[in-house]
């Protein structure tokens, strides 16, 4: 509420963050962004910043915190990274014409998803923004859809860094995997009053990202026919291969253009033509399995590649092509041609090792063309940006020469096809820019001699400057015979001639005094009246004059922008082919054979990442066969022994050899799969209230609702969670129905070695273990993979090696051999049991497993049988028997 003496600033305030109430409002007052009220407080807690307060006229003391404006940036990082909105509000007119309160607008909103500033940004991943909507499928479909396809999904997503848009219509079921894939740091979805928020599942809204709730009706896709139409120009989309199908998605991208353009009120003139992705082209990839195969992030959490795939693959030279592969590696195709078509051109650049080296070397010093055209276009680069972008096209000659040294197939040739390094542009930024030009204007000259005559004219005046102030003391010392006198500058006064104070008896009658000093004079002539009056205006249009012609330059850079991020799209191509092609080769990787078969053989496969960190040539290989007629492995072996490596193994060469890479093996072929699925380790979910079984149980249900046969799946300890018989019963009636019913190819690691009688009972599952060797109590293991079961798994020799004390594994062993006698898994609680059982050693530090006394026990152990009478025996018996009943 307005007070009765508000001051006009803070009305204006108070306006300005009513139409911005979500977000912390940067309002510029000369050198520094001010927050006020509620914002000023959060800043105070969130950056640590000073809170005081402002004289608010009759009304009361308002809090207030301030940053400087050229370490804003800093400020906004720090805002961004904990997922707030930031609305930028500029002085939009010169203070000195303004009259009464200078006018402010907000010319920008960042949030986490909309962010051009490289702050911000990762260049090694995109920065995605989502909208999502849920749509009820039509009744008849619905009745008829499988687990998790009754709703539709409608996604849309654009990168405003790069000016990417993609639209995709999915099931419920399949969402989460679009969504990991884009991986958004902002998601916008209709607002809970209008019914369909509510309907939206927790994982449609990826850990980690801000949701942005708008209005329901922003979905409607009619409406966002039109605002797509009028964004594009055009008088229909149907040039862009939307379908009636497609309503969902539309929907979506109507109310992410919506709201980017609130956040963006000056336009989105690089945002791309949108791009719709039709299901079947690319492998879903479910949370499960990019997180237990390690994709692109380590299962230590957080964003840390080390150890993920990615880390082994990319060798990228330009960050268009590191942006590239993550998406590559997320998103596996799986229409053979195309993948043949990635292969071909990775075993080009790897049969020529010479042209693949120039070709990576002309790559390197490429900067982000996409970024950049994108900046460009938004008329946000900086000179030294607009610069590096001349530089890059430049660059592009010499890797069009590199490539022409290879033999063109597959991918390449459509690259070679479409070539352009808009070499017109290039010339024009570099021959306009000066070869190092400053990070902003007044720091330094912008733009070239010989561009602009007048500029040259102007800067010959500024520059001539120093010369012509010696002369004019040189002159004045002369007419005055002052040896001492001084020609200066400064900001508040300009211009001036020094003379002390032991001389101010000499000082000529046209010297006008300008400023007393303590031991001095300073005056001004009507000669340096002139002077400065040249100079200065010269200075003030040297600036006018380059900012024009820079900004004209952007201009022209900016309408190339389509231009510029296809050819940013073929050097990132390029890029990301070199890289596989360059691992290939010095990791020693094979061109897997990849076809339509329901066939998957592999020779000597290795593990990508887990043989990166180990000693050259001490991973131990293996060779896995998947085929119609032996399509499940039942795979058993001790801890420790490297079931999960080799599972984890075999999921990642299937999807290297489908994102187009050679892959760790000495031979390979892979029969196209339509999904991965991975149920790999243990852990729990507690955001979510869910236990470790349940988790286990959730994860495993929905492979078995998703699998088809073209799929591989591939289980590791399924059931272990729960009571052993009913683990064995879930993992046994799992593999019945993946052999079964899906009749998928299935790698199955397991401790129930009961599970190996699948074989005797199905046609199709063979038996593998993973082999040791023992040496007396102890044993070595060789992790190499061979036929068969396994008859040990020998936990308590790897809880030795973990450090269990010696009286504990001792114990162990000696239950180990009553439980293997008797085969049962039911607790020690029976007294017939009880008196089996192996007493433990006296010791006061040892642990009591199964040490509780047994009442039954203990009277047994009174009796002396010698002493009774034949009655007094049967009594005792029956006594005995109704305890052991609970009866007494």
């Amino acid at each position: 509420m307005k007070g009765s003496g508000e001051t006009p600033l803070m009305a204006q305030y108070r306006e300005i963050k009513a139409r911005h109430p979500d977000a912390i409002l940067f309002f510029r007052m000369g050198d520094f962004y001010e927050m006020f009220y509620e914002d000023a407080e959060v800043a105070a807690r969130v950056l640590g910043l000073t809170l005081t307060s402002r004289n608010n006229g009759g009304a009361a003391e308002v809090p207030l915190a301030g940053i400087p404006v050229k370490a804003a940036n800093e400020y906004l990082r720090r805002f961004v990274a904990q997922g707030f909105r930031v609305a930028i509000c500029e002085q939009v007119e010169d203070p000195k014409l303004a009259k009464g309160i200078v006018k402010r607008e907000v010319i920008e909103t960042i949030t986490p998803g909309a962010a051009f500033s490289d702050d911000l940004l990762d260049s090694a991943r995109n920065n995605f923004l989502c909208a999502v909507v849920l749509r009820a499928q039509a009744s008849d479909a619905a009745l008829h859809a499988p687990r998790g396809a009754a709703f539709q999904v409608g996604i849309a997503a654009a990168d405003l860094s790069t000016g990417e848009f993609r639209l995709v219509t999915t099931t419920q079921g399949d969402a989460d995997a679009v969504l990991a894939r884009l991986a958004p740091r902002e998601v916008v979805v209709p607002s809970s009053d209008g019914g369909s928020h509510e309907a939206l599942d927790a994982p449609l809204a990826p850990l980690g990202a801000l949701v942005t709730a708008r209005q329901a009706w922003e979905f409607d896709h009619e409406r966002a026919a039109d605002a797509l139409a009028q964004q594009f120009a055009v008088a229909s989309l149907e040039g862009f291969g939307i379908q009636a199908a497609d309503a969902p998605a539309l929907g979506a991208a109507g109310a992410l253009l919506r709201y980017l353009r609130d956040v963006q009120p000056s336009g989105l003139p690089h945002l791309t033509r949108p791009v719709v992705e039709r299901p079947g082209g690319v492998m879903p990839l479910d949370e499960m399995t990019r997180r237990n195969l390690e994709l692109v992030e380590s299962l230590r959490g957080g964003e840390e590649t080390a150890g993920t795939l990615l880390s082994v693959l990319d060798r990228t030279q330009t960050p268009m092509g590191a942006r590239l592969l993550r998406q590559w590696i997320l998103a596996p195709l799986t229409d053979v041609a195309a993948i043949d078509a990635r292969l071909d051109a990775v075993e080009a650049l790897h049969a020529d090792g010479t042209a693949r080296a120039a070709l990576r070397e002309a790559l390197d010093g490429v900067r982000d063309v996409e970024r950049l055209a994108g900046k460009s276009a938004a008329q946000r680069a900086t000179p030294r940006e607009l610069r590096a972008l001349g530089d890059s096209l430049a660059r592009l000659p010499g890797v069009l020469t590199a490539l022409r040294r290879l033999r063109i197939a597959g991918v390449l040739r459509e690259v070679v096809d479409r070539w352009d390094d808009a070499a017109t542009l290039a010339a024009r930024i570099r021959s306009t820019l000066v070869e190092r030009p400053p990070l902003s204007f007044g720091e330094g000259e912008t733009i070239a001699m010989g561009v602009d005559a007048e500029l040259d004219d102007l800067r010959a005046v500024a520059t001539g400057g120093k010369d012509a102030i010696a002369a004019l003391q040189a002159q004045e010392r002369e007419r005055t015979g002052i040896s001492s006198l001084k020609v200066g500058y400064n900001r508040v006064f300009g211009y001036y001639i020094e003379i002390t104070n032991a001389h101010r008896d000499h000082v000529p009658a046209d010297y006008q005094r300008r400023q007393t000093l303590t031991g001095a004079e300073r005056y001004v002539t009507p000669a340096l009246k002139e002077f400065e009056e040249k100079v200065l205006g010269a200075t003030e249009r040297i600036e006018a004059i380059e900012r024009r012609v820079f900004e004209g330059l952007r201009a022209e850079a900016g309408r190339a922008v389509a231009q510029l991020q296809a050819i940013a799209g073929r050097v990132a191509v390029l890029d990301v082919l070199a890289s596989l092609a360059e691992v290939a080769a010095r990791e020693g990787y094979v061109r897997p054979r990849v076809d339509d078969e329901a066939v998957l053989e592999i020779a000597g496969g290795r593990h990508p990442v887990v043989e990166r960190m180990m000693p050259r040539d001490q991973f131990i290989p293996n060779d896995v066969t998947l085929a119609p007629d032996a399509r499940m492995i039942i795979l058993t072996g001790p801890n420790m022994a490297g079931k999960s490596t080799i599972l984890r193994q075999v999921g990642l060469l299937v999807l290297m050899a489908q994102m187009g890479s050679f892959v760790a093996a000495t031979a390979a072929r892979v029969g196209r799969c339509d999904r991965v699925f991975t149920r790999v380790g243990a852990s729990d979910n507690l955001v979510r209230g869910q236990s470790t079984f349940m988790v286990e149980m959730a994860e495993t249900s929905a492979i078995l609702h998703s699998a088809t046969a073209r799929s591989l799946v591939l289980l590791d300890e399924i059931g272990r969670g729960t009571a052993t018989w009913d683990g064995l019963s879930i993992a046994w009636a799992v593999s019945e129905h993946l052999h079964e019913r899906v009749r998928c190819k299935t790698i199955f690691a397991t401790h129930y070695h009961e599970l190996t009688q699948l074989a005797d009972e199905f046609v199709s599952v063979r038996n593998y273990n993973v082999a040791v060797e023992e040496a007396g109590e102890r044993i070595l293991f060789l992790h190499r993979l061979r036929p068969g079961g396994a008859d040990r798994s020998y936990g308590i020799e790897v809880g030795r090696l973990a450090g269990l004390p010696g009286p504990v594994i001792a114990r162990a062993r000696a239950l180990l051999k009553v439980l293997e006698g008797e085969q049962l898994v039911p607790a020690l609680a029976g007294t017939a049991r009880a008196a089996a059982v192996p007493a433990m050693p006296p010791s006061g530090d040892q642990l009591a497993l199964f040490a509780a006394p047994d009442p039954l026990v203990e009277r047994l152990r009174e009796i002396d049988p010698n002493a009774l009478t034949p009655l007094q025996a049967l009594t005792l018996l029956a006594e005995l028997s109704a305890k052991a009943r609970g009866e007494g």
